[in-house]
Parts: structure tokens; sequence; C-alpha cells
């Protein structure tokens, strides 16, 4: 299950600079005119490396669950897979916000997707915890640090939506505020939450 968990997230990876296309030219050695081109392919850029630290982010995490797991069952093959399908669905988005950066909706469904995961990213933990399916002990307290932090995201991502129809950019840059949450969380870590780092 790791191993083809694994492969998904190098697919979808991988996926997302195909999106990224090399411009078409009409005087191919005009240097203006490819730098104009470039220029213009700005947002497939930020998309790209924004989605590939995302599905990093999602991919380490996944593996740092599995690594405590101490076997599977069905309703938690399951569960992966549902979510493995929103993260081979993730340069879909990807690609909407890199051709349509000024439109919210663009925004919206890039937001929507990485909120699912996010949340999908607390399911999986909490039905191996209540499963008991982990090899290691987790207290209710880590459980709940554990789930707060996958939480997180979900919430910049749901909160950007409104915005977006304000301000695309003010949108995206809202996604960030998990990094110094992320930061303030880890400083107040409960004992025994490095099982889940």
């Amino acid at each position: 299950m790791t191993a083809f968990s694994d492969g998904l997230f190098s697919i979808a990876m991988t996926l997302l600079i195909v999106e990224v296309a090399v411009p078409h030219m009409i005087h191919t050695g005009s240097v203006r005119e490819l730098l104009g081109r470039l220029g213009d392919l700005v947002p497939d850029f930020v998309g790209f490396f924004l989605s590939f630290a995302l599905i990093g982010k999602y991919w380490v995490a996944h593996h740092q669950m599995f690594s405590v797991l101490r076997g599977a069952d069905y309703g938690l093959i399951s569960r992966n897979l549902f979510y493995l399908a929103f993260i081979a669905f993730m340069p879909f988005p990807t690609a909407l916000l890199g051709d349509y950066f000024d439109n919210p909706l663009a925004v919206v469904a890039y937001a929507v997707t990485g909120a699912i995961v996010s949340g999908l990213e607390v399911v999986l933990l909490r039905y191996a915890w209540k499963a008991g399916l982990l090899r290691v002990k987790v207290t209710p307290e880590v459980m709940r640090w554990g789930s707060i932090m996958s939480l997180a995201p979900v919430v910049a991502f749901l909160v950007s939506i409104p915005v977006a129809f304000v301000s695309t950019l003010g949108a995206v840059l809202m996604w960030l505020i998990t990094v110094p949450f992320g930061v303030f969380m880890h400083r107040r870590a409960p004992a025994g939450a490095d099982v889940l780092e």
C-alpha cells in the first residue's frame, strides 16, 4: 500500500510540470518575444512550485503516518484510496490556477481541493488510531494536537474562498498563514508528539 501511494504521489508531482508548456514563438530568435512569453508563464510557475511544495508536504505526512502503522485493514485502505484520488486530482486545479490566476473560481477550485486533502489526512490518522492500527502509543492530547496541525490548512483554504472574490492574490497569500502557525504549534507540541512528526 505504501509503494502504491508513493508511486501515485510521484506521478501527481511529475504531472504538475507537464501542465507548464514551453511557449510557442513566431520569431524563434527574438529574446524580447521569448522573455514576454516566459513572463506570461509566471502564474504557471507559481502554481507548479506551490503545488509541488504542498503535495510534497502531504507525501511527507503520509509517509510519517504509514511508518507508525502495524498493519492495515479494509477501512484504512478504502480511506487511503479516497485520499489518493484527490492527490491525483491536484494537477488539474494547479493548471487552472496557472491559466486563470485572476479568476476567483480557479482559486476556489484549488482551495477546495487543498482543504479536502488536508481534512482527509485527519480522517486517515484518526481512523488508524481508533482501529488500533498504530504500533506506537498516541495519547488523546497528541491526537488532538496532530488533528489541529492537519486542520490548520483546511481553515486557511476555506477562509481564502470569499477573499478570492475580492483579491485572488490575497487569497493565495492567505494559504501561507499555515507556515507561522505550524512553527507556533510545534513549539507547543505535547509530550510524545514526535511520533506524528
